[in-house]
């Protein structure tokens, strides 16, 4: 088999960051705003390669999943390079899914979340940038927190409270609908980042 860093040369990103290829033993499983994510077929491992403008992030991300190895809330990592990260997949929902498919999100996982940041935190980061799309709950019900390249910024980051403060004032109301379209997730999404929604501000 191909080395990860060949698989990663393998990856062709065109002008708008555009994917064109990939190797037959890649299966694209995701597309973040700097980066696809591969599946390395008849493994458990995904390679994530970062689009050119954002091969940056690559280094930072990778040096802070290192840090965090022995957490098991976080994906172990096997290898990274200049431009990619080689670390467990995931098998599971984000939380958008779970919000998009009608997947309930308890409690319960709410304070596996605040466990698995607040041992981040023991280690002199900062988790940032906490959304609905880098957390999972496998399917083992466990709580897996992806995209940590943020972790050692140091402004004070209120995604995560106000996510929390959402889901006790709104999600768990009867009435509150438990599945939603993703068009109108990405609708709040933007309204937040704009500091749109009072009460809910970053």
């Amino acid at each position: 088999m191909n080395t990860f860093q060949e698989l990663a040369k393998t990856v062709i990103i065109g002008k708008k960051n555009r994917l064109i290829g990939y190797d037959d033993s890649l299966i694209l499983v995701g597309t973040g705003r700097s980066a696809f994510v591969f599946r390395v077929k008849t493994t458990t491992k995904a390679i994530k390669v970062f689009f050119p403008d954002f091969i940056h992030i690559a280094k930072e991300e990778a040096a802070i999943y290192n840090i965090l190895q022995d957490i098991t809330y976080y994906p172990a990592i096997y290898d990274s390079g200049s431009n990619y990260i080689v670390m467990d997949f995931i098998d599971g929902q984000t939380l958008f899914e779970c919000l998009t498919q009608g997947k309930l999100i308890t409690a319960a996982h709410l304070n596996e979340i605040d466990y698995a940041l607040s041992l981040a935190s023991n280690l002199a980061l900062n988790p940032s940038d906490i959304h609905l799309r880098n957390i999972f709950i496998t399917s083992n019900d466990e709580i897996i927190i992806i995209d940590v390249a943020r972790f050692r910024q140091t402004k004070d980051c209120k995604q995560w409270d106000n996510l929390k403060m959402a889901y006790h004032q709104v999600y768990t109301r009867w009435y509150f609908a438990k599945k939603m379209p993703a068009p109108l997730l990405n609708v709040f999404a933007f309204l937040y980042k704009k500091g749109l929604i009072p009460f809910y501000r970053s």
